[in-house]
């Protein structure tokens, strides 16, 4: 019974993606003077009409708390784009082959994939002045995600993203 606890304790760790962010702005910015935002109208996020919804309103949540409001003459914009691709499995099972005697060896080893290969999701959130500066502030997340993951699931998913993605927005010099 215990190692069966265990081990649903280690799949369960090992299904929940970590969510992964690299960070970079411009240290010449003074990012005090930022305080509304919009969203770009042409903007193509990648993302299906009900998870753009909801990680829009993710966002809108984060940066309210953070004191940004939304306007129709905002400060900077921000645009989003996201693109899916496929990563190699990390799990393998190593078989190998080896022999020898008398102080002579070889061996032969190869990976087999076991598993579903992993569906990984990257999206790009740029902060851009277009009045000045350009480019200000990106935040460039990777994660895991399921297409067929329930609508709650994927609004919480989304929901970590946009609160990963915000902890370093504004840069702390």
């Amino acid at each position: 019974m215990k190692n069966i606890l265990i081990a649903v304790l280690i799949l369960a760790i090992v299904a929940c993606a970590p969510v992964r962010v690299n960070y970079d702005y411009d240290k010449k910015v003074d990012f005090t003077k930022y305080k509304t935002y919009q969203y770009y109208g042409d903007m193509k996020t990648g993302l299906s009409p009900l998870d753009t919804k909801r990680f829009l309103d993710a966002l809108d949540a984060k940066l309210a708390a953070k004191g940004l409001t939304v306007s129709d003459t905002p400060d900077f914009l921000i645009d989003i784009k996201s693109s899916q691709f496929q990563a190699a499995p990390r799990q393998t099972v190593g078989v190998g082959v080896g022999g020898g005697g008398r102080n002579v060896g070889g061996g032969i080893s190869i990976g087999l994939p076991i598993g579903q290969p992993n569906l990984n999701r990257e999206i790009t959130i740029d902060f851009v002045d277009d009045k000045g500066i350009g480019l200000f502030w990106q935040a460039v997340s990777e994660s895991g995600f399921k297409q067929n993951e329930a609508p709650e699931k994927r609004e919480a998913r989304l929901n970590a993203i946009a609160e990963k993605v915000l902890v370093a927005y504004p840069p702390k010099e």
